[in-house]
């Protein structure tokens, strides 16, 4: 299980803006680019988004599964890289004084990643996080006109 937190400098409202527009998925995830909604309305519960994953240099098609969603403090996605298996990703979303505070849980359900879990991939996905929750951060204060500092 690889967990990581991020203190936001934008409202919860911020964070859930770009959380909720499957086209920005792309942006902020480490690794994906050009997500487009698959089905459902996003991120209701069952709805799907699909998405290009880079390994390397192939590309795979992605999709990612909304499992559970209880706005404003939770959403739990199923995301699968085809060969590569899938995995949970729960958010946990938390009002933080003025700021959210973001904390992203992931581990292997199925697949190639669920097989070779280990403390070796946990430390990778802890730097894939890391790098996830800056863009989201950046993503989240440049959607929303939020500025680290503009506050008083």
């Amino acid at each position: 299980m690889a967990a990581r937190h991020h203190l936001i400098d934008s409202p919860p409202a911020a964070v859930w803006n770009v959380l909720e527009d499957a086209t920005l998925y792309g942006e902020w995830v480490v690794g994906t680019d050009r997500s487009r909604p698959e089905s459902g309305v996003w991120p209701e519960l069952g709805s799907s988004i699909t998405y290009v994953l880079r390994v390397g240099p192939k590309e795979v098609t992605g999709r990612t599964v909304v499992r559970r969603v209880d706005r404003p403090g939770t959403l739990e996605l199923e995301a699968s890289g085809g060969p590569l298996g899938s995995a949970r990703i729960a958010f946990d979303i938390r009002p933080w004084g003025d700021k959210t505070l973001v904390i992203v849980d992931e581990h292997p359900l199925k697949g190639l990643g669920a097989s070779l879990h280990n403390a070796l991939l946990d430390a990778v996905l802890q730097i894939r996080h890391r790098s996830m929750l800056a863009r989201l951060a950046r993503l989240v204060e440049e959607k929303s006109g939020d500025r680290p500092g503009d506050r008083a």
